[in-house]
């Protein structure tokens, strides 16, 4: 290894030889690229998905039509008249009375159209105790929420009139928008803010100076920041949404701070164990540079797996998050080394004075291991594997929950719960008119939607909609003579039970359409709406979990093995991988879906995980899940290196490595579990769902089944078939000694 020379040193090396030369450049370079990047963005302007490239299938080709006949179609509102328990009927007088109200009182507002009367559309359910006046909001839907106000408070102000016998309450898109941007619209906003005082005050405790504390923070946001900006370059390509926005923030900051974390905690231990401040960044720069890189890749080939999905949705995210977690990894080995050439011993500013003296006191006493952990791998490697049993048996306990797992869109008393109002009138709805609230939307397109065969066509699939048992009606035909469309709303039977309402669904797809509108030639019929919707992307999202799965997997084996040059690392690391994910999914079935211990976390009564979560853990999880496997091995590899037998090794890239672990772990637990505390069950989940899956892989599968499993295996960690070594070597080994074997020309000294 003394004889490597700089021209074969590793990229991470030479970039953080470069960085820390030319200091000012690099910084320079990085601040240009953020701002150019937010420039851009800027000025491009950020295309987000449109509604009818959220989904394939029938719900795809529907909103095709809507989008190119150029129809926009409304918000609708029903208000629901209801007897509150009286005898009253809707063909009483006061019943009548009221409805009447309603409509002047709506009507007046000058804030809607269409205004029906439950008499004239026969929207009056089959008990008679329950009408619904319809109608819709004015201007565009998307922003109809923030005009309903005037409508509600007519509404109420009816409902004050006759308080004692009839229930009147407004529900639909609009109202719906208004209550929960009221209810929760700050929430998610609030948790992406918190995020970053939780991470630095962490970082505060685990480097106990400021100034190192505030430098992953700062290049974690600045990351972000150029990704935004790229979004909106990139977003006219593959356009972007607000949910991938989101989500490239909690990545970039997770993957951001990580990294920085690992590449300071690096260079202050070589810098403890008596090297120079120039020797101890250039060890980093070969070390935890060349982890960073080698994570960072894996975890941009797990965020390109949501490519393969199909939908326009994942396909954002996915990107979003790739592009943010490369933009760290870059800045991570370039600007961070120029930073820390350029601080020096500056670093350590701003040091809390008891909690920084503890902490070299006991680096001194404990050589920078973690004691916890040197206790706890005497434990591992001297029984291995009962160690590995124990702790396999104890994760695939935690993982059986997830065979049963349930998965679907969620309803909205699912998502929100009972405590809102609009939520109780939702339910209301529901009993008394199934899938009213909801209803399948039929978009019919022909060439001339007046033809007496189109007309025939439409009558006969309102009646067999009813007399299939799909709908109990009533179905409602809506005409845009102009685009030569219609529109035709059926009440699917089952309401807000997802799995009864899509067999209604079925029926009107496999038998209602083909025996009626079907027999037009010409005649485009896609079925829509929630119910549609839900199974499109059901159907949709089950289509593309084996090539993803498949690719994540297979790429991550891939770049593991060119990157250790060993089968035996290649297999146990995806193998570990896939316990903690599979351990993860059985916590979320456990909580959610059981139902245990679900009043921790505010989450009683959901009973299903939401579609679109297991495949998004599954490629964030195998990501991040990396960052710590890589970091960990590159440590045993490196001990390996520089002579010390495999189990020696193991013992001391576990407990060297232990405490920036348990501080990149524990950023990672808090902020995700911030997520936890949202309202939204789906927010809930995802945030219970990493937070879990992280702690469990930086515990129990760094610590004990990792360090396990190696020792059993022995030398063979590093087998590597003969026929397999003329793949390329992508390991360029660089222990401390062959970093400081190389001599590079004209190294500036550092902080000065």
């Amino acid at each position: 290894m003394g004889t490597r020379d700089t021209r074969v040193r590793g990229l991470a090396a030479r970039a953080g030889g470069w960085s820390a030369r030319h200091r000012w450049a690099a910084v320079g370079i990085w601040v240009l690229f953020v701002v150019l990047a937010m420039g851009l963005g800027s000025a491009a302007g950020r295309v987000d998905v449109k509604e009818s490239d959220q989904l394939k299938g029938e719900t795809h080709t529907a909103a095709k039509i809507i989008e190119d006949a150029g129809i926009e179609e409304p918000a609708s509102e029903s208000v629901l008249v209801q007897a509150r328990g009286t005898g009253l009927k809707a063909t009483d007088a006061e019943f009548r009375a009221a409805v009447a109200e309603v409509v002047t009182a709506v009507r007046d507002t000058g804030r809607v159209s269409d205004v029906t009367s439950p008499y004239d559309t026969k929207t009056i359910s089959r008990d008679g105790r329950s009408a619904l006046v319809q109608f819709d909001m004015r201007g565009d839907s998307g922003t109809a929420g923030e005009r309903v106000e005037p409508v509600l408070k007519a509404v109420a102000g009816v409902q004050e009139g006759h308080a004692g016998t009839l229930r009147i309450e407004e529900i639909g898109g609009a109202s719906m928008m208004k209550t929960f941007d009221d209810a929760f619209g700050d929430d998610f906003q609030k948790a992406e803010y918190s995020a970053v005082p939780v991470a630095l005050g962490i970082l505060l405790i685990a480097f106990g100076a400021l100034v190192a504390a505030l430098l992953p923070v700062a290049l974690a946001i600045t990351a972000i920041m150029a990704t935004m900006g790229l979004m909106g370059v990139v977003s006219h390509v593959m356009p972007m949404s607000d949910t991938a926005n989101s989500v490239m923030l909690l990545v970039g900051l997770a993957v951001g701070v990580d990294y920085c974390l690992f590449y300071l905690r690096r260079e202050r231990e070589e810098r403890e164990a008596g090297r120079d401040a120039r020797t101890a960044l250039r060890v980093a720069a070969a070390t935890s540079g060349r982890a960073i890189i080698v994570s960072g890749v894996t975890v941009c080939v797990a965020m390109a797996g949501m490519l393969f999905t199909g939908l326009a949705e994942f396909e954002a995210m996915g990107l979003a998050s790739l592009m943010v977690v490369a933009v760290a990894m870059v800045g991570s080995v370039t600007v961070l080394p120029a930073l820390l050439s350029l601080l020096g011993e500056r670093v350590e500013r701003g040091r809390i004075p008891f909690l920084h003296k503890a902490m070299r006191r006991r680096a001194a006493r404990t050589g920078g291991e973690s004691r916890f952990w040197s206790a706890v791998l005497k434990g591992v490697l001297a029984r291995p594997l009962v160690s590995v049993l124990v702790a396999a048996g104890a994760l695939l306990a935690i993982a059986a929950p997830a065979v049963g797992m349930k998965t679907q869109n969620l309803t909205l008393d699912q998502e929100f719960g009972d405590s809102l109002p609009i939520v109780q009138t939702y339910n209301r709805v529901n009993d008394a008119f199934p899938g009213g609230s909801e209803p399948a939307e039929v978009v019919v397109h022909a060439k001339d939607i007046n033809a007496p065969e189109v007309r025939d066509a439409l009558a006969g699939f309102k009646a067999r909609a009813i007399s299939s048992g799909a709908s109990r009606g009533p179905v409602e035909i809506k005409l845009h003579d102009a685009q030569n469309i219609a529109y035709v709303y059926v009440p699917l039977v089952g309401g807000s039970d997802l799995d009864k309402a899509g067999a209604s669904l079925d029926r009107l797809r496999d038998e209602v359409r083909p025996a009626t509108l079907g027999k037009v030639d010409g005649l485009q019929a896609p079925i829509t709406g929630q119910v549609a919707g839900s199974k499109d992307f059901n159907d949709q999202l089950g289509g593309a979990v084996v090539p993803v799965f498949a690719f994540v997997v297979v790429f991550a084996f891939v770049l593991m093995l060119l990157s250790f040059r060993s089968l035996t690392i290649a297999v146990t690391s995806i193998l570990l991988n896939l316990l903690s994910v599979g351990a993860a999914y059985g916590i979320l079935v456990a909580v959610f879906q059981h139902g245990w211990g679900a009043s921790l976390v505010g989450a009683e009564g959901v009973g299903a995980i939401v579609t679109w979560l297991p495949l998004f853990l599954f490629v964030i999880l195998f990501g991040l899940s990396m960052d710590y496997h890589v970091f960990v091995v590159s440590r045993i590899r490196e001990a390996r290196l520089r002579g010390r037998t495999t189990r020696d090794a193991i013992a001391h890239g576990v407990v060297t490595t232990a405490g920036v672990v348990t501080s990149a772990a524990i950023i990672m637990v808090a902020v995700f579990a911030i997520f936890g505390t949202l309202s939204m069950q789906s927010m809930k989940q995802m945030g219970v769902g990493l937070a879990a899956a992280v702690l469990i892989d930086a515990t129990v599968i760094r610590g004990v089944l990792l360090p396990a499993v190696m020792a059993l295996l022995g030398e063979r960690n590093w087998y590597l078939p003969k026929w397999l070594h003329r793949l390329p070597d992508l390991t360029h080994d660089e222990s401390p000694e062959a970093v400081l074997a190389t001599t590079p020309r004209q190294e500036r000294p550092v902080g000065v």
